[in-house]
């Protein structure tokens, strides 16, 4: 079981993941529960765009063990349409519904569009203020202005620790260095993520930290060796850092989440992150031998 940390994938649900990380006979209503059985965080993006049934929540409540935390987005209504202006009502639409998994909740992170700069600051400090403290949050910024090394950054950060909001990390330098020839989800990946100057830093107890390389784990080892040294560093002081790997239609995403955990177990010194379980698909039991006549 893995212990002092969280990591995982941005899905749970990848279907080219049957026989590699599922089991051979997966189905879909398995997932939850087969990625759960290893990973021990997901970010939960399907919130940003439309809320799922309470049922649905529900299910997922009781399909995830108790050492699971749910990364979940705030709706882009909330974030992105309405930029948190007069949207009480529905952020306690969005919270009453996180109730039944309410103990199995990591971060519940807003993700702000890259047109959102430090004119906005005023409007997210009261927003971040009126949340309820019974959650745990996370905020990533995407435009320039909080990435200035100066003072615009500071209180941003400060605002952050005031608050105990989390700074949300999204490292996508690895990715928009690829050279992608004619490699589609490369492509599509450097489209769709941003280009997003590098951070590690922490505002509050639990760092979140965002990934997207190589689809390939090897190449892919120089950055991770980066993103473990500053893992390593926010659990000797303490800290309980949530990890979310990405990669070009991330197959190979659960590759990455074990490698990464290897690698911090050689780094984390006398604190015990525990071990990666077994995945699914190794846990099927051998075909059994056809007995010969003869």
């Amino acid at each position: 079981m893995i212990k002092n940390y969280y990591i995982g994938c941005p899905i749970w649900g990848n279907k080219e993941w049957v026989g590699e990380f599922f089991s051979e006979d997966a189905r879909p209503k398995d997932f939850v529960k087969q990625y759960t059985s290893v990973m021990t965080t997901v970010e939960g993006n399907n919130t940003f765009y439309g809320l799922p049934k309470a049922e649905t929540v529900q299910r997922w409540a009781d399909e995830a063990p108790e050492n699971f935390r749910f990364c979940f987005n705030f709706p882009r209504l909330i974030s992105h349409d309405r930029r948190m202006i007069d949207t009480a009502a529905d952020t306690t639409v969005f919270l009453n519904l996180m109730e039944p998994i309410a103990e199995k909740l990591g971060i519940l992170f807003l993700q702000l569009p890259p047109s959102f700069g430090f004119h906005g600051m005023e409007v997210l400090e009261k927003y971040l203020s009126a949340l309820p403290s019974d959650y745990t949050y996370g905020v990533e910024v995407r435009h320039l202005d909080f990435f200035d090394a100066g003072s615009r950054e500071q209180q941003f950060n400060d605002m952050l620790e005031r608050l105990g909001v989390n700074r949300v990390m999204f490292d996508t330098v690895t990715l928009h260095n690829i050279k992608t020839g004619q490699n589609e989800d490369v492509l599509e990946a450097q489209r769709k993520k941003p280009k997003m100057p590098s951070r590690f830093i922490a505002t509050a107890g639990n760092p979140f930290l965002r990934f997207v390389g190589f689809q390939e784990v090897e190449p892919n080892l120089p950055r991770l060796n980066v993103l473990v040294d500053n893992t390593a560093e926010w659990l000797k002081r303490g800290l309980s850092p949530f990890i979310c790997l990405h990669s070009p239609n991330d197959f190979h995403a659960p590759a990455l989440c074990r490698k990464f955990h290897e690698m911090l177990k050689e780094r984390a010194g006398d604190i015990d992150i525990g071990e990666m379980p077994e995945w699914p698909i190794d846990r099927q039991p051998p075909e059994p031998k056809q007995m010969s006549l003869f």
